[in-house]
Parts: C-alpha cells; structure tokens; sequence
C-alpha cells in the first residue's frame, strides 16, 4: 500500500488530516505514531476547526520539517532552502486544488466555525473531499521524496 493509500485510509478511520499525513510518514521519518498523533492533533480542521490552512497541507509540511529543517536557526541560506522546499510542496498542492486554504477547499464562507468536530458518518464523508485531499498531499510527499537531490 502506497503511504497516499495509507493516509487516505488512517483519515477514513478517524484520524484527522494532519495526523493522516504525518502518521503514514512517521516511520520512516524516525516518528513513533504516538507522537506523530500528539504533535499533528492541533492542525486538524484548518489549524483546530478555524478552516485556515488544510490540516493535509500542515501534516506534509510537518513531514517536511522533520526530514529537512535547518538544525542551526542562525543558518538564514539554510532557512530560505528549507522555507523554498515547503514553498514547492504548497504550490504542488495548490494547483492540484485550487487553494491550501481548508475552507475554500471546502466551499464554507469565512467566519468562525464551532470547535466541535462533525461526527464521521457515511454522510459526513459524502460531502468532504478532505479524503481526497489527505491522500493527494500524501501523493505530493512522496513523489517529493522520489526526487533526485532531494
């Protein structure tokens, strides 16, 4: 199973999407899943249900921090490197869908939005394409990794 299908299927078992895109990487980014869990559990909905951010987009980008990130904060060539790679992955992810933002991919107006979590029901995942949307980031992620010099 390819760690897109992996993700989409981590999401459809209840895993928000940043946790399904960072757990079906955190293996092989030295993760454990408990923690790959813990540190994604914020970003679901948008960054907590304020539909900002899609939570697939931050669970790449945390997948990208974990293999990338400069370890010297004084490194500003390394820093610009590493803020171009999640650049990349963003635009990658923004063509395919039009937006990185959780509500324009999810056609809901602006506005705050409840903190309690929809409950995941066949209808709830008929009318969200946010599966689509974790394994299309999970797609991205891989192939990125697939690169040469990367």
């Amino acid at each position: 199973m390819s760690k897109a299908e992996k993700a989409k299927e981590l999401f459809l078992n209840g895993q928000n999407c940043a946790q399904a895109v960072l757990s079906a990487f955190a293996g092989e980014l030295g993760l454990d899943e408990k923690t790959a869990l813990t540190v994604s559990a914020c970003f679901g909905g948008g960054l907590g249900r304020q539909r900002e951010v899609c939570g697939a987009v931050s669970g790449m980008c945390m997948a990208l921090s974990l293999k990338y990130a400069p370890k010297d904060p004084t490194d500003h060539a390394a820093k610009a490197a590493f803020y171009a790679r999640i650049q990349e992955v963003c635009n990658r992810f923004k063509k395919e869908n039009g937006s990185i933002i959780c509500r324009e991919l999810l056609g809901l107006p602006a506005g705050p939005s409840v903190p309690t979590p929809d409950k995941r029901t066949a209808a709830y995942y008929q009318h969200r394409a946010c599966a689509d949307k974790v394994k299309c980031a999970a797609e991205i992620l891989e192939q990125y990794f697939l690169e040469p010099d990367r």
